[in-house]
């Protein structure tokens, strides 16, 4: 009996998968099943028993199918190593997340690789505090080899005693690609626990991950005061601009996404400001001046200018 229901459910997956891909609409069982799902908010579930965890904003929660995965792997990349806080910060803001909406007292483990901690630094215990963390919370291991902190991040998923495990990673090495992904996603999957790669100056490549995410940063809003007015010229939660490029959905979805670390809540930024990228440049730069040629800080010419007599 239970093998049947096993092969139904994954038969019913399989259906709306193509219903998505043709552009027809979800068979009734699986509009049914949503329909249950959006009356029981709380209910970590998906249609076919997959854990996840809805962030609480519906658009975000539909095209995530209900929520990240609690039992795979959720990558978050950058493509600029200058913004490895951005994504480090929504990290850390889906760790406080995650453990106050279980109330889990279990620690978060990061593991980042050598190359990663000399670049975008290691987590800072009074900073932790501004994402809702406490440094209790965090424990950091930094080793040598990437191949040790595969090995790790293994080993600390498979354990199942850790809230969630933080894989942090530079670029795109030889030594980590699809087999590895996999491996770690398999660990996840019979650990029932998440694990967020987090991948600085990354391209995109294949990888088991069920979402990944590129992280930029985005001008935060205002500060609200306690009567919803807004103090001028002050900095409020911050802002992580998120571009949804790996899903089920047919092309990329982009967020404004702001984190109060006191609440431990996630919500659209509206007021977020106009922002631009390496992607998508302002479409008036205004004028570039040209550099200057005679700073005083330019190097002085190397060797010493001789006179010659003229041959002729």
């Amino acid at each position: 009996m239970a093998g049947n229901a096993t092969a139904q459910e994954t038969l019913f997956a399989l259906r709306e998968q193509i219903a998505r891909l043709e552009g027809k609409p979800l068979p009734a069982f699986v509009a049914a099943e949503q329909a249950k799902a959006a009356e029981d908010p709380d209910d970590h579930r998906t249609k076919i028993g997959q854990p996840r965890l809805p962030l609480g904003i519906a658009p975000m929660d539909t095209a995530l199918e209900g929520g990240l995965p609690l039992d795979g792997i959720t990558e978050i990349r950058t493509f600029l190593m200058r913004d490895a806080g951005a994504a480090s910060g929504f990290v850390l803001a889906l760790s406080a997340y995650l453990k106050a909406r279980d109330r889990s007292e279990a620690p978060v483990l990061w593991i980042g690789d050598v190359v990663s901690t000399q670049e975008a630094g290691v987590p800072y215990a009074v900073g932790l505090k501004q994402f809702g963390l406490n440094p209790e919370d965090i424990l950091y291991a930094s080793p040598r080899k990437l191949e040790d902190a595969l090995w790790l991040a293994e080993t600390a998923v498979a354990s199942g005693a850790l809230c969630a495990t933080i894989l942090e990673i530079r670029g795109n090495p030889k030594h980590f690609g699809l087999t590895e992904s996999r491996r770690l996603g398999l660990r996840a999957k019979a650990a029932g626990r998440p694990l967020f790669l987090l991948r600085h100056g990354a391209q995109e490549e294949a990888s088991s991950a069920f979402f990944r995410f590129l992280v930029e940063p985005a001008p935060a809003s205002e500060r609200r005061l306690p009567d919803e007015s807004v103090l001028g010229g002050s900095i409020g939660h911050p802002v992580f601009r998120l571009i949804l490029e790996k899903s089920r959905n047919p092309a990329p979805l982009s967020f404004f996404l702001e984190w109060n670390p006191r609440d431990r809540q996630f919500s659209l930024a509206l007021e977020a400001g106009e922002t631009f990228s390496f992607r998508n440049p302002p479409a008036h730069p205004g004028a570039r001046l040209p550099a200057s040629a005679d700073r005083q800080d330019r190097p002085p010419v190397l060797g010493s200018v001789v006179a010659f007599e003229r041959a002729s």
